[in-house]
C-alpha cells in the first residue's frame, strides 16, 4: 500500500496523472479549484506505489509515499 498525497493549489488540471495511473485511482475534482480548473484527488483503493503520477506530474503537485 502506498499513500498519495496531491496539491490542490499546484493541479492546473492537465490529467497526465490520472492517464497513466495503472489502477485508475485518480479521479478528477467536480468542483474548480483556486485556480479555476478541475484538479485532482486520490480516490482510494490499493495504490501500489509506482510512483507514475508523481513521474508524470509537470507541476509537481502529487508526491507518493510507499508505507513498508
Amino acid at each position: 500500500m502506498a499513500k498519495v498525497k496531491i496539491s490542490k493549489a499546484k493541479c492546473k488540471g492537465c490529467y497526465l496523472c490520472v492517464v497513466n495511473c495503472p489502477n485508475s485511482l485518480i479521479k478528477i475534482e467536480k468542483d474548480l479549484n483556486i485556480k479555476g480548473v478541475k484538479g485532482v484527488y486520490f480516490s482510494g483503493g490499493k495504490c501500489t506505489g509506482c510512483g507514475m503520477c508523481a513521474v508524470i506530474c509537470p507541476d509537481g503537485a502529487i508526491e507518493v509515499y510507499r508505507q513498508i
